[in-house]
């Protein structure tokens, strides 16, 4: 390929994925809101910009083959300051890709698009949706965005439905683990593989607790090869008494599906920020 846009290039996950994606292209340009980085890779530009604004996103999106859409606020926040990053900036990337002859565009979506469903229920990719916040229904509007574009104007699109990548710190994780070799693997199958159509997928591990189902995603090629039980003993003798009658641990969406909506999530999580040093 000849060019790759990343958006939300200084995020956490956005730190990881960086140096593969510089390798899978003749040109990486990498973006965000924030500063450049220190250190660019290889092959590597950056350029700030707002989502929020088209006259920002479009012309980063000219001469691309693909776009992986990591950019966006990544907690609950009342819907006023989640529309224009996670909504208006999902529309400008998906109508610029279209304007540019973008191939296909690689999002990062979530378990918060279905985050209601109880996790005695395993789910598989073609659930309804039923989002367990504002930041979970700007999930299911961007997947909705993408079949939209696919069956309108043939625009490709796979839609990685991430559960949680982050250390792993409590007993849902031992679950929903994603490591972040295996976001690589994730994101770089929605890249290679031929033909997607619109498609999505769940990004998680293989753990052995693992409760989505990917079957039906399997054309993808994607196969994890991490499994968070190696960290069962340890997170399972310091864990609270489970509460059945508490959302947070009875449903997918973790903490998200207990917390009043426009209130932060990840406040109440213990999330490591590792995100890599360049």
């Amino acid at each position: 390929m000849k060019k790759i846009v990343l958006t939300g290039a200084a995020g956490r996950l956005g730190s990881y994925l960086r140096e593969p994606l510089s390798k899978m292209a003749d040109e990486l340009l990498s973006t965000d809101i924030a500063d450049a980085p220190a250190k660019l890779y290889p092959g590597e530009s950056w350029a700030q910009a707002d989502l929020a604004k088209m006259d920002d996103v479009a012309p980063l999106l000219e001469g691309a083959d693909m776009v992986v859409h990591f950019g966006a606020i990544v907690d609950e926040v009342p819907f006023e300051e989640m529309l224009g990053p996670n909504f208006v900036g999902s529309y400008n990337i998906w109508e610029a890709a279209h304007k540019h002859g973008v191939k296909r565009v690689i999002y990062s979506s979530s378990i918060h698009a279905v985050g209601m469903y109880p996790k005695t229920e395993r789910i598989g990719t073609d659930v309804a949706h039923r989002p367990d916040t504002f930041y979970g229904l700007a999930k299911c509007f961007t997947e909705d965005l993408g079949r939209m574009y696919w069956e309108k104007r043939g625009l490709e699109s796979v839609h990685l439905r991430i559960l949680s990548a982050a250390q792993v710190t409590n007993t849902r994780a031992l679950g929903s683990w994603l490591s972040y070799d295996d976001l690589i693997q994730l994101v770089t199958r929605a890249i290679d593989t031929p033909i997607v159509g619109f498609s999505i997928i769940y990004g998680v591990s293989n753990n052995d607790r693992v409760p989505v189902d990917n079957t039906k995603a399997a054309f993808l090629g994607y196969r994890p090869r991490d499994n968070a039980e190696e960290f069962a003993e340890k997170i399972m003798a310091e864990a609270p008494s489970a509460d059945p009658q508490d959302a947070g641990q009875m449903c997918h969406g973790g903490p998200f599906a207990s917390i009043p909506l426009g209130q932060s999530a990840l406040s109440q999580m213990n999330i490591v920020d590792d995100r890599k040093e360049d």
